[in-house]
Protein backbone atom coordinates (compact mmCIF):
# COMPACT_ATOMS: atom_id res chain seq x y z
CA UNK A 1 0.00 0.00 0.00
CA UNK A 2 1.41 3.69 -0.90
CA UNK A 3 0.10 6.08 2.36
CA UNK A 4 -1.82 9.09 0.81
CA UNK A 5 0.55 12.23 1.79
CA UNK A 6 -0.47 15.12 3.57
CA UNK A 7 -0.93 17.50 0.48
CA UNK A 8 -3.39 14.51 -1.21
CA UNK A 9 -5.26 14.70 1.63
CA UNK A 10 -5.44 18.49 1.85
CA UNK A 11 -6.53 19.23 -1.60
CA UNK A 12 -9.19 16.40 -0.49
CA UNK A 13 -10.39 18.54 2.30
CA UNK A 14 -10.52 21.34 0.00
CA UNK A 15 -12.31 19.61 -2.39
CA UNK A 16 -15.15 18.75 0.17
CA UNK A 17 -15.19 22.11 1.00
CA UNK A 18 -15.84 22.94 -2.40
CA UNK A 19 -18.81 20.27 -2.59
CA UNK A 20 -20.39 21.40 0.35
CA UNK A 21 -20.18 25.04 -0.62
CA UNK A 22 -24.07 24.77 -1.94
CA UNK A 23 -25.32 23.70 1.91
CA UNK A 24 -22.99 26.24 3.21
CA UNK A 25 -24.76 29.19 1.15
CA UNK A 26 -28.55 27.53 2.02
CA UNK A 27 -27.15 27.70 5.72
CA UNK A 28 -26.31 31.77 5.13
CA UNK A 29 -29.14 32.50 3.34
CA UNK A 30 -31.55 30.51 5.87
CA UNK A 31 -29.59 32.22 8.98
CA UNK A 32 -30.43 35.86 7.53
CA UNK A 33 -33.76 34.73 6.61
CA UNK A 34 -34.75 33.57 10.16
CA UNK A 35 -33.97 32.89 13.60
CA UNK A 36 -35.82 29.83 13.45
CA UNK A 37 -33.43 28.33 10.92
CA UNK A 38 -31.07 27.16 13.59
CA UNK A 39 -32.98 24.68 15.43
CA UNK A 40 -34.61 23.64 12.24
CA UNK A 41 -31.31 23.50 10.00
CA UNK A 42 -29.76 21.08 13.31
CA UNK A 43 -30.85 17.48 12.78
CA UNK A 44 -31.30 17.83 8.48
CA UNK A 45 -27.42 19.22 8.61
CA UNK A 46 -25.99 16.21 10.87
CA UNK A 47 -27.81 13.82 8.87
CA UNK A 48 -25.81 15.77 5.64
CA UNK A 49 -23.05 15.16 7.38
CA UNK A 50 -23.28 11.48 8.46
CA UNK A 51 -24.13 10.67 4.68
CA UNK A 52 -21.26 12.16 3.59
CA UNK A 53 -18.51 11.40 6.19
CA UNK A 54 -19.39 8.20 6.87
CA UNK A 55 -21.63 6.83 4.43
CA UNK A 56 -19.95 7.74 1.36
CA UNK A 57 -16.92 6.51 3.29
CA UNK A 58 -18.47 2.92 3.38
CA UNK A 59 -19.65 2.83 0.16
CA UNK A 60 -17.01 4.43 -1.96
CA UNK A 61 -14.14 4.05 0.33
CA UNK A 62 -13.73 7.90 0.76
CA UNK A 63 -15.48 11.38 0.40
CA UNK A 64 -15.73 12.41 -3.05
CA UNK A 65 -12.26 15.12 -2.54
CA UNK A 66 -10.29 12.04 -1.41
CA UNK A 67 -11.54 9.77 -4.48
CA UNK A 68 -10.72 13.06 -6.87
CA UNK A 69 -7.43 13.13 -5.58
CA UNK A 70 -6.65 9.35 -6.03
CA UNK A 71 -7.27 8.02 -2.58
CA UNK A 72 -9.20 5.41 -0.77
CA UNK A 73 -9.85 4.51 3.07
CA UNK A 74 -9.16 1.53 4.06
CA UNK A 75 -8.56 -1.02 7.17
CA UNK A 76 -4.93 -1.25 8.16
CA UNK A 77 -5.01 -4.60 6.22
CA UNK A 78 -6.16 -3.32 3.11
CA UNK A 79 -9.48 -4.35 3.74
CA UNK A 80 -12.74 -1.75 3.07
CA UNK A 81 -13.76 0.55 5.58
CA UNK A 82 -16.05 -1.24 8.43
CA UNK A 83 -19.43 0.57 9.44
CA UNK A 84 -18.05 0.66 12.85
CA UNK A 85 -14.75 1.86 11.87
CA UNK A 86 -16.37 5.01 9.55
CA UNK A 87 -18.44 5.90 12.42
CA UNK A 88 -15.34 5.89 14.91
CA UNK A 89 -13.23 7.90 11.84
CA UNK A 90 -16.15 10.51 12.08
CA UNK A 91 -17.34 10.80 15.98
CA UNK A 92 -15.22 13.68 17.58
CA UNK A 93 -15.95 15.61 14.55
CA UNK A 94 -19.53 14.94 14.78
CA UNK A 95 -19.88 15.44 18.12
CA UNK A 96 -18.14 18.68 18.62
CA UNK A 97 -19.52 19.69 15.28
CA UNK A 98 -23.01 18.62 16.48
CA UNK A 99 -23.16 20.16 20.14
CA UNK A 100 -21.77 23.88 18.94
CA UNK A 101 -24.53 23.72 16.51
CA UNK A 102 -27.10 22.73 19.16
CA UNK A 103 -25.67 25.53 21.52
CA UNK A 104 -26.51 28.16 18.62
CA UNK A 105 -29.88 26.89 17.69
CA UNK A 106 -30.57 27.03 21.51
CA UNK A 107 -29.13 30.46 21.22
CA UNK A 108 -31.62 31.44 17.89
CA UNK A 109 -34.61 30.09 19.80
CA UNK A 110 -34.23 32.52 22.73
CA UNK A 111 -33.01 35.59 20.48
CA UNK A 112 -35.53 37.76 20.23
CA UNK A 113 -37.06 38.44 16.83
CA UNK A 114 -36.68 41.58 16.05
CA UNK A 115 -33.54 41.92 17.23
CA UNK A 116 -32.17 39.48 15.41
CA UNK A 117 -33.65 40.69 12.38
CA UNK A 118 -31.91 44.27 13.05
CA UNK A 119 -28.61 42.94 12.94
CA UNK A 120 -26.73 42.86 9.51
CA UNK A 121 -25.61 38.68 9.28
CA UNK A 122 -22.36 39.17 10.90
CA UNK A 123 -23.98 41.23 13.80
CA UNK A 124 -26.59 37.93 13.89
CA UNK A 125 -23.45 35.26 14.10
CA UNK A 126 -21.57 37.41 17.23
CA UNK A 127 -25.46 38.10 19.00
CA UNK A 128 -25.77 34.12 18.76
CA UNK A 129 -22.24 33.33 19.68
CA UNK A 130 -22.94 35.77 22.89
CA UNK A 131 -26.25 34.49 23.47
CA UNK A 132 -25.03 30.58 23.32
CA UNK A 133 -24.21 29.12 26.63
CA UNK A 134 -21.19 29.27 28.39
CA UNK A 135 -20.05 25.47 27.15
CA UNK A 136 -19.94 27.07 23.33
CA UNK A 137 -16.70 28.51 23.48
CA UNK A 138 -15.09 25.33 25.20
CA UNK A 139 -16.47 22.98 22.38
CA UNK A 140 -15.62 25.63 19.41
CA UNK A 141 -11.71 26.10 20.61
CA UNK A 142 -12.24 22.43 21.19
CA UNK A 143 -13.55 21.61 17.46
CA UNK A 144 -10.22 24.48 15.80
CA UNK A 145 -8.16 22.27 18.12
CA UNK A 146 -9.29 18.71 16.62
CA UNK A 147 -9.34 19.93 13.31
CA UNK A 148 -5.48 21.86 12.84
CA UNK A 149 -3.92 18.64 15.24
CA UNK A 150 -5.72 16.05 12.59
CA UNK A 151 -3.62 17.71 9.98
CA UNK A 152 -0.55 18.17 12.26
CA UNK A 153 -0.88 14.40 13.12
CA UNK A 154 -0.40 13.73 9.02
CA UNK A 155 2.89 15.56 9.07
CA UNK A 156 4.39 13.53 11.80
CA UNK A 157 4.23 9.83 10.87
CA UNK A 158 5.11 7.45 8.34
CA UNK A 159 1.84 6.00 7.30
CA UNK A 160 0.39 9.64 7.34
CA UNK A 161 -2.47 9.05 9.22
CA UNK A 162 -4.59 11.20 10.90
CA UNK A 163 -5.70 11.20 14.86
CA UNK A 164 -9.18 9.86 13.40
CA UNK A 165 -7.36 7.20 11.27
CA UNK A 166 -5.37 5.84 14.72
CA UNK A 167 -8.71 5.89 16.02
CA UNK A 168 -10.67 3.54 13.57
CA UNK A 169 -7.38 1.60 12.41
CA UNK A 170 -7.54 2.97 9.05
CA UNK A 171 -5.00 4.34 6.35
CA UNK A 172 -5.85 6.40 3.38
CA UNK A 173 -4.40 5.13 0.43
CA UNK A 174 -3.02 6.02 -2.65
CA UNK A 175 -5.46 4.69 -5.50
CA UNK A 176 -2.89 2.79 -8.45
CA UNK A 177 -3.44 4.56 -12.03
CA UNK A 178 -5.19 1.82 -14.22
CA UNK A 179 -3.00 0.62 -17.63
Amino acid sequence: MQYAGFWRRFGAFWIDFIALLPLMAIGVFGTNLSRWFHPIWLIPGALIGLWFSVYLVIRHGGTPGKLVMGTRIVMEDGSAVTTQAAVVRHSVLFALSFLTSAALAYAAVIAPDDQYHSLTFVQKSVFLTELAPSWYGVLNVLLQVWVWSEFITILCNKKKKALHDYMAGTVVIRLQAKG
